[in-house]
C-alpha cells in the first residue's frame, strides 16, 4: 500500500505539463518526476555517443544503464543530472525536443525508461508528467490528468519559452504539429487520454487556474496527505 498518492499528467507538447506539474507538486507537497526530460536526456546521450536516433537496439542498451538523477533546483525547480553533469539547459532545445520524440518510438527505449520511472515513483508521493504516465507507467495512479490546448497556443508557449535566438514561430508550430503526429501514431505507447483521466483544456487558463481545477477535481482517495 502506498503511503502517499501518485498523480500523472499527460498531454501533447506545449500543453503546460511541465509548469503545471511543478506547481502541483509544490502545492500538494509531492516530488515531481519529469519523464519527458528523461527522453530528452536519452537523445542527448545518444548524440554524444554517436548513436543515431533511429537505432532502437543501441538506444535501448544505452538507456538500460542511463545514469539520470533529479535534483532540487531553485524554488520549485528540478535539475536534471546525466552522468554527473547538469544538463537541464542542454536538453531544453528544439533539437532535443524532436530527439526525444524520435528516440521514444523505440520499444527498447520505452521499456528501459518505464522500468526506471516505476522504480523512482513506486512508493508514491510523486507527480509524473509526460506522454504515457497514466496509460503505461502508472495506470493505477491515484489521480490521472490529461492537459491539452489549441495547437497555435501550444506553439506560442514554446516560442516564448525558447526566446530570442530560437526558431521562428512558424517553425515552432510546424514542429509542434509534427510531434503531435509522431506521439499519437507511434506503435508503442501512443499519446492518448488514459482511462479515468481528468481532461483539462488549458488554452485560456493560467497555471494557477489549472492547478486549482486539478485539486478541486481530485478523487477523494487521492487526497490522502494532500494539504487542504
Amino acid at each position: 500500500m502506498r503511503e502517499r498518492p501518485i498523480f500523472t499528467i499527460d498531454g501533447p507538447s506545449g500543453a503546460g505539463k511541465t509548469t503545471v506539474s511543478r506547481r502541483l507538486a509544490e502545492r500538494a507537497s509531492l516530488t515531481r518526476l519529469d519523464t519527458g526530460a528523461m527522453y530528452r536526456a536519452c537523445a542527448l546521450a545518444a548524440r554524444r555517443a554517436g548513436i543515431p536516433w533511429s537505432d532502437g537496439a543501441r538506444l535501448g542498451m544505452l538507456c538500460a544503464d542511463l545514469p539520470i538523477v533529479f535534483r532540487p533546483g531553485e524554488g520549485s525547480g528540478t535539475r536534471i543530472v546525466l552522468s554527473g553533469e547538469d544538463v537541464s539547459e542542454a536538453i531544453r532545445t528544439p533539437e532535443m525536443s524532436m530527439g526525444a520524440s524520435e528516440v521514444s518510438v523505440h520499444v527498447p527505449v520505452r521499456e528501459a525508461m518505464v522500468a526506471l520511472q516505476r522504480k523512482m515513483g513506486e512508493r508514491g508521493g510523486v507527480v509524473l508528467e509526460g506522454r504515457d504516465t497514466g496509460t503505461v507507467v502508472f495506470p493505477d495512479a491515484d489521480a490521472k490528468f490529461f492537459l491539452d490546448a489549441a495547437a497555435a497556443v501550444r506553439a506560442r508557449r514554446r516560442f516564448l519559452e525558447w526566446g530570442e535566438g530560437g526558431p521562428a514561430f512558424e517553425e515552432v508550430l510546424k514542429e509542434v504539429l509534427l510531434r503531435d503526429i509522431q506521439d499519437s501514431t507511434r506503435e508503442h505507447s501512443p499519446l492518448r487520454v488514459a482511462d479515468g483521466a481528468i481532461y483539462i483544456d488549458t488554452t485560456t487558463l493560467t497555471v494557477e487556474q489549472v492547478v486549482d481545477e486539478m485539486l478541486r477535481l481530485l478523487p477523494e482517495p487521492a487526497r490522502k496527505g494532500i494539504p487542504a
